[in-house]
């Protein structure tokens, strides 16, 4: 695992932040020691996918980077006739995605096959199960109804939905609050106070997060039947959804 090292230089580039190869190369070491709970997001995933998926239907991991969430389902799934497609507009994450899962399923686990495109561009039918792991928050604000609302409409009845995102809370001083323990739990992690901080310019106006209310309304509307918190650390939640 490369460590992820990309802010820490005094020649750290200055602009915003992309899922460029520098990214992708170091992918897993950032994860691992800035979104605290990721690995329990994972196993989650998992445990639903053998919950929820049913035979002869479809999964999606969108917004698949290097496709986690895609082997997640496909390592937990034993129901025959399913397929996985993961998603991701990032060449470099597509090409490591595709490397990492290319030793193909075990015997009796899906396939699973990963496609270079935009996720609001991408047919989403006959749907058990998807899963947007930090993805919702990169996409502009006025498309995130339309892409949840294409989930809803691809999805079978009693499809599940796993949404994973980055929330503000509307108090301010619980906002400051879970905003420096996230802090703190970089610095725990080795990252420096100028990593952090170039690391949130370099996401400012990229990485839009919203509140839990505002995604528990936007889900309702799209279709959803239920929905709650499954898992919460700081600012850091994944929400499920079931059609």
């Amino acid at each position: 695992m490369s460590r992820d090292e990309i802010y820490a230089s005094s020649d750290a580039d200055p602009r915003p932040f992309e899922f460029n190869e520098s990214v992708a190369r170091v992918f897993p070491d950032m994860l691992r020691r800035s979104i605290p709970g990721y690995a329990a997001s994972l196993e989650a995933i998992g445990w639903l996918a053998a919950r929820y998926v049913r035979p002869n239907t479809r999964c999606y991991d969108l917004g698949c980077s290097l496709g986690a969430a895609a082997e997640a389902m496909r390592d937990n799934v034993s129901q025959p006739g399913v397929s996985i497609l993961a998603v991701d507009n990032a060449p470099a994450m597509v090409e490591r995605c595709r490397q990492r899962l290319a030793a193909g399923p075990e015997e009796g686990r899906p396939p699973v096959t990963v496609v270079a495109a935009d996720v609001r561009e991408v047919e989403i039918s006959n749907a058990s199960m998807a899963v947007m792991n930090y993805t919702l928050q990169f996409l502009p604000l006025s498309g995130r109804d339309a892409m949840m609302q294409k989930i809803s409409q691809g999805m079978n009845e009693g499809g599940l939905l796993v949404l994973s995102e980055k929330v503000v809370d509307g108090d301010d001083a619980v906002e400051a609050l879970v905003a420096d323990l996230h802090h703190e739990y970089k610095r725990r992690n080795a990252y420096s106070d100028l990593e952090i901080s170039r690391k949130r310019a370099a996401l400012e106006n990229v990485l839009i997060p919203e509140s839990i209310e505002t995604h528990r309304r936007r889900l309702h509307e799209a279709g959803f039947t239920h929905m709650g918190v499954l898992l919460r650390y700081f600012n850091f939640v994944s929400i499920v959804a079931i059609r």
